[in-house]
């Protein structure tokens, strides 16, 4: 008869063996969408210790948006601490959407997206091309590369600043890109000192868009172009129908609030901006997919961290925790994250809600 302690190990074995089958299936074969990204293993809440992730987790549970101004900058910052490796890990290293290209994979049409911005703001080699709200930089790389230009981003998030800055390098383009840690709405960069702007699904974290526009009008040099992709509601938007969609959005994004698209070419006028193109680039014939690729991308995050997590639950697993098993906290940041994509979905559907609105704005000269 086998001893209790030989019983023991045996079954001990055989466990670690399957915990850790599990393990490489989902960690590695479904391991980071793109490239040099993050694995799983290496999920994280930014900044914040592993061990407080899910105290810092409760800043999302209010059902209320926060939209007291002076509170939204360190909103934001946590809210970047506890996803940014959830993003790059199921995202790659451009965190948003873009509209699917017949024939094109997503990454492909997520590329093609970030070079259109050069042709808008026709960005040469050698020009200072400033990135607002540049995250771990993607685009940033993608149109430096492409263009030939100096990119500087600002994120205000540290923890991003760092990921940047190692993804610039393993790039080959750290001599072209810089990433300074700072605010929006504060820039620490000299007036009229760049050649043209562009910001990717990032004002709308502004507390006031007149702020950030403002400060993006300042350091353009005059006669530069700014173009902007951002989230806004669509005239289809009806509060009184609508609101618990719209307000899921804003809860699960760290958003003080979205705004309608009027007033973002209302923002762009008031300080100073000329108008030179509005378009909803998310309304285009084949950009339907965009809800699509955002749902799946979603899910197929959850499994993966809701399987890891599970695994680090457990003592005979615990040696996987060394190797970087998500922290607690991780999936209820996820549960989050996917309840925020049903919104995403509805709002889509229906046509109030777009992540995509394209407008084009130009310093005017100096006469």
């Amino acid at each position: 008869m086998d001893s209790p302690l030989a019983v023991f190990s045996s079954a001990g074995a055989g466990a670690l063996l399957v915990a850790g089958t599990l393990y490489c299936l989902f960690a590695f074969l479904l391991g980071p969408v793109e490239k040099n990204s993050n694995p799983a293993v290496n999920l994280s809440g930014g900044s914040i210790a592993a061990g407080n992730v899910r105290d810092k987790y409760e800043f999302r549970r209010p059902k209320e948006t926060v939209r007291v101004t002076d509170k939204v900058p360190d909103f934001v910052d946590t809210f970047y601490n506890l996803v940014t490796d959830i993003y790059e890990w199921g995202w790659g290293q451009s965190f948003h959407f873009s509209p699917p290209v017949p024939g094109k994979s997503d990454g492909e049409a997520s590329k093609l997206h970030e070079l259109m911005i050069v042709d808008l703001i026709g960005a040469r080699p050698g020009d200072r091309i400033l990135d607002v709200g540049c995250g771990i930089g993607g685009p940033m790389r993608t149109i430096a590369a492409h263009s030939g230009a100096n990119v500087v981003g600002i994120t205000i998030n540290d923890y991003q600043v760092n990921r940047a800055r190692t993804h610039n390098k393993k790039a080959g383009l750290d001599k072209q890109c810089d990433v300074v840690q700072g605010n929006f709405l504060a820039m620490p960069f000299p007036s009229n000192s760049f050649d043209g702007a562009y910001s990717i699904e990032a004002t709308c974290h502004a507390p006031k868009l007149e702020e950030v526009y403002a400060e993006i009008f300042r350091v353009l040099k005059p006669g530069a172009l700014y173009t902007s992709y951002d989230w806004i509601t669509t005239e289809k938007y009806r509060p009184e129908e609508d609101a618990e969609i719209i307000q899921g959005i804003e809860r699960g994004n760290a958003l003080p609030g979205l705004r309608s698209y009027s007033d973002i070419t209302a923002a762009a006028r008031e300080v100073g901006f000329e108008v030179v193109r509005v378009r909803d680039l998310a309304r285009e014939p084949t950009t339907a997919r965009w809800l699509e690729v955002g749902r799946m991308t979603y899910w197929r995050n959850h499994v993966v961290i809701t399987v890891l997590a599970a695994l680090g639950n457990h003592i005979v697993v615990s040696v996987l925790a060394a190797v970087g098993v998500a922290p607690k906290g991780t999936v209820d940041v996820h549960e989050m994250l996917c309840k925020t994509a049903e919104y995403l979905t509805k709002g889509g559907e229906k046509g109030i809600f777009s992540p995509m609105h394209m407008i084009l704005c130009r310093k005017p000269a100096e006469k």
